[in-house]
């Protein structure tokens, strides 16, 4: 097996790989960093979700990088012009050369006594396998499984005649003009794909068994466009970034704080939308309280249009059975279809998949604890990307990325070797990875660490707050406890 020395492997070269790999590279240029990435080719999210309409969810002055301004005209962005804007930043800040494409890590083992990890990395061309060596792992891997979405048991599936999809394996030679098209689902990726098809679809049912809450959103932000006329492009973009986040924090706080009024907000806006007397309720009234899961955003609210146009409909209700021509429901109604689309989630997949060991000894990934969301109790020299569940991903992907920078920084200046977080506090509780009801993050909960009680072991999905714990805050904080190697392995 060979061999390889790096000081950071981070795993993954999509929108948080590369990120984090500006950071290092740019506040530590002495140090090597090395990205592993199973694919053929960088992106992530955006160059593995390829169907009609796909876009983000979060504009783009937050969902891009506090280092590389957006400087396209959508804040609401298509995925195309994302990938391009991740492929930009890898080009422009020299990290292409950094990635390994088709390799996959398998496992990862921390050594104490050489306070290395020994990473096992299998070259996907020919199964080989070679060990990398690393001082620091970063996992920016995502949180879902790349292989296969999720589909449940729909009963009759097998017995429909016409073309099925998942919107994670879209064909590209998917051809549904003139079609009858039912998409199952009721999250960002049904809301998308229902007015992009019904431009050329004959008709586009979206087939919910319960409702979403939905905003519409101009696609454009008029603020941003007019602080570029006479601001610097950094300037305007940070100014717009702030106003969004807090704007977003503003929202949020409002539906935890008073969810009734939020619900009536966002209700009274959907009605308005729609055509006089279309039902929102059931179609748009969900029984849980607003940003208890994600709230799904309409760019120029186009998911109205269509229904406005008789282009698509909404149907709530339940699938009796999957017929060779069209799904029968659970009231009687048939639904005739030539396409169904599964829009019906992501598997979730907590570090890629990857086994991960202490001294030989196997880390039980659901009973460890998250300290400040990015490292592992218990875990030396290593730490992980997950963004907000309500707000970009890649605002803690930009902070996760300088507090690590920070942490190898002040290793280096003080010669540690290691830094591990170690709880020491017997009143922080375990509480739930994520407090969010969606289903896709229930199935997965025993896949990922907990979130603890308190402070600096909580969630707090507040950027703000984040930004003070991991950009300000001293990192000798009587719970990161960094060591030297003994004299042997340095």
């Amino acid at each position: 097996m060979s061999i390889e020395q790096v000081d950071t492997l981070i795993v993954g070269a999509g929108l948080s790989g590369i990120g984090s790999a500006v950071h290092l590279r740019q506040g530590l240029p002495q140090q090597s960093v090395l990205i592993v990435e199973a694919r053929e080719r960088l992106g992530g999210t955006w160059d593995v979700f390829r169907y009609p309409g796909i876009r983000s969810d979060s504009d783009m002055h937050t969902l891009g990088y506090s280092f590389k301004p957006w400087t396209g005209a959508k804040a609401i962005a298509d995925g195309p012009s994302i990938l391009q804007y991740v492929q930009e930043t890898a080009q422009e800040f020299g990290v292409l050369p950094l990635i390994r494409f088709g390799h996959k890590v398998l496992s990862a083992d921390w050594d104490s006594a050489a306070a290395r990890w020994r990473v096992a990395v299998q070259r996907l061309a020919d199964d080989s396998v070679l060990q990398v060596q690393c001082r620091f792992l970063l996992m920016c891997s995502g949180y879902y499984n790349y292989e296969h979405g999720y589909t449940p048991a729909l009963p009759g599936m097998d017995s429909f005649k016409g073309q099925r999809v998942h919107p994670q394996h879209w064909p590209q030679d998917l051809d549904y003009r003139g079609q009858q098209v039912v998409v199952i689902g009721s999250g960002a990726t049904a809301m998308t794909l229902v007015p992009e098809m019904a431009k050329l679809a004959a008709h586009v049912t979206l087939l919910q068994r319960s409702p979403t809450y939905v905003v519409a959103r101009p696609s454009r932000d008029a603020i941003a466009d007019g602080l570029r006329r006479f601001l610097p492009a950094k300037i305007a973009y940070a100014l717009t970034r702030w106003k969004n986040v807090l704007t977003g924090l503003f929202y949020f706080t409002l539906a935890r704080r008073k969810p009734g009024l939020a619900k009536t907000r966002i209700l009274q806006g959907v009605a308005q939308a729609l055509p006089a007397g279309y039902p929102v309720n059931p179609h748009f009234t969900p029984s849980y309280q607003p940003w208890d899961q994600r709230i799904c955003l309409l760019p120029d609210g186009d998911l109205f249009e269509a229904i406005s146009q008789a282009r698509a409909r909404m149907v709530t209700d339940t699938i009796e059975m999957i017929e060779p021509q069209g799904i029968r429901l659970r009231s009687g109604e048939f639904l005739q279809a030539d396409v169904i689309v599964t829009a019906t989630g992501l598997d979730l997949l907590g570090f890629g998949g990857m086994q991960i060991a202490v001294d030989g000894v196997p880390l039980r990934v659901a009973e460890s604890l998250s300290y400040k969301g990015m490292m592992l109790n218990g875990v030396p020299n290593f730490a992980y990307v997950f963004g907000y569940t309500n707000a970009s991903w890649t605002l803690k992907s930009d902070l996760t990325g300088q507090y690590v920078l920070r942490l190898l920084r002040h290793m280096r200046s003080h010669r540690f070797d290691s830094v591990v977080p170690q709880l020491n506090d017997s009143t922080v509780q375990p509480e739930p990875w994520v407090d969010f009801s969606s289903g896709y993050f229930q199935r997965a909960m025993d896949r990922f660490p907990k979130q603890g009680s308190k402070k600096p072991w909580r969630l707090y999905q507040n950027y703000v707050r984040d930004l003070l714990a991991l950009r300000y805050s001293a990192l000798e904080d009587g719970v990161l406890q960094f060591g030297k190697a003994p004299p042997s392995a340095q």
